[in-house]
């Protein structure tokens, strides 16, 4: 039980490592067209989702957490970004 919970754990923060290298590629390709940079958050999440399969040893949950990750990183930038 508590290897499971570890594992998500791990999953989750490894996971907002993805997220926060997705910001900064994002910043950096700041003139590039929106079809390229929708094309390139597919690609992270396609990554952050095969590291949560991998680690997770299912499909479903591994689905869950990136969602669950991307939800609350996504949070957690939109209000920082709001109050600074």
């Amino acid at each position: 039980m508590v290897v499971e919970v570890m594992k998500v754990y791990v999953v989750i923060i490894i996971q907002f490592i993805i997220w926060s290298g997705y910001t900064v590629v994002a910043w950096l390709s700041n003139h590039d067209q929106l079809v390229y940079k929708v094309i390139m958050f597919f690609i992270f999440y396609y990554l952050a989702f095969i590291l949560g399969r991998t680690l997770t040893k299912s499909g479903p949950k591994a689905f869950f957490l990136t969602s669950l990750s991307l939800t609350i990183y996504a949070s957690i930038h939109f209000t920082l970004a709001h109050f600074s």
